[in-house]
């Protein structure tokens, strides 16, 4: 079961409490499911019961105790457990399963992974001043409002919906990418940096990392073609990829809802440094002959790579093969 896929069963139990009368409100368009935080245990945890426990008139533990009752037993979930002031924390019956389910998915969907029709028949109209970091994002908000089924348009004129803070001078000499991420990767409420650091090719600079990993996940299913094996999704111990894998939906939608492309670069930021230091366990080393386990990570990997590929584009920066 992927996180997709949990958040449309947890949304299924509020629907069904609500059916059948346990619980008075309005059900929400969707769950948010996240890695579980401190305290928590399970693959998953998710605090509807605290955003529903008020427009319920409940204590948020009896929300949760009632979704609960609609979760345990439902097909991939192994258990459920009520914690802290009444958060779900859920166990997937195998979290081999998970990881499959994700790598497959991505894989299969390839560039179109995170799509959804969140947003379909609506058109989301962005009036901008004439200024470069203003329409760099109302340029990367159309492209990933399209994402989610929506479509975007750009207008010039008073009264303004979308007025990042300016950029402090012309990022031009940057060169395109660089100057879309110095752009873009901040906050709108924050001043954009035009320095040099973003040509630097260090660890200290975001998009370094980001085009690097993307780079050297090529460079990987390159040397195992060589190897003579493929990829071919499977169990991975690599929790931080895959969760980072596996937010990319929510992000996409968070970014496209938000007008907020800066989330979307945060994101593969996350996605890149999770990936890195799970990169040298992809190829056989030495003498060593590709298994299952070597085939499983290079599915991973291809995965990791296609979700920077697509977040790059939709940012309008180039994804290289090679850096």
């Amino acid at each position: 079961m992927t996180p997709v896929e949990l958040s449309r069963t947890v949304l299924h139990a509020v629907r069904r409490a609500v059916e059948t009368g346990e619980l008075s409100v309005s059900v929400p368009e969707r769950v948010v499911v996240t890695e579980p935080g401190a305290g928590g245990c399970g693959d998953f945890a998710t605090n509807v019961a605290l955003q529903l426990a008020r427009p319920a008139g409940r204590a948020p533990r009896q929300v949760a105790e009632i979704l609960r009752a609609y979760l345990v037993g439902a097909e991939g979930i192994q258990d459920v457990v009520v914690t802290g002031p009444g958060f779900l924390n859920i166990s997937l019956g195998e979290r081999a399963d998970l990881v499959a389910g994700v790598v497959t998915e991505i894989l299969e969907r390839g560039g179109a992974y995170g799509h959804s029709e969140v947003l379909a028949g609506q058109v989301v109209v962005l009036r901008v001043p004439y200024e470069a970091r203003a329409e760099a994002v109302a340029d990367a908000v159309v492209r990933i409002v399209a994402t989610q089924g929506g479509r975007g348009e750009v207008e010039h004129g008073e009264p303004v919906n979308l007025r990042p803070v300016p950029a402090p001078e012309d990022p031009a000499p940057l060169g395109a990418d660089a100057a879309r991420w110095a752009l873009l990767h901040p906050a709108p409420h924050d001043r954009p940096r035009i320095t040099a650091d973003h040509l630097m090719q260090r660890e200290s600079n975001p998009l370094f990392r980001v085009r690097y990993a993307h780079a050297r996940v090529r460079a990987v299913c390159r040397n195992a073609g060589r190897l003579g094996f493929g990829a071919e999704p499977g169990p991975v111990e690599a929790r931080g990829v895959v969760t980072a894998l596996s937010e990319h939906p929510r992000i996409l939608t968070a970014a496209a809802t938000h007008r907020a492309p800066d989330r979307l670069a945060r994101h593969l930021v996350t996605v890149a440094d999770a990936v890195l230091p799970f990169l040298p366990t992809v190829l056989p080393r030495g003498e060593e002959k590709p298994s299952a386990a070597h085939r499983a990570r290079l599915a991973l990997a291809e995965a990791a790579g296609t979700v920077l590929a697509g977040g790059l584009t939709l940012l309008g920066i180039d994804a290289p093969e090679h850096l």
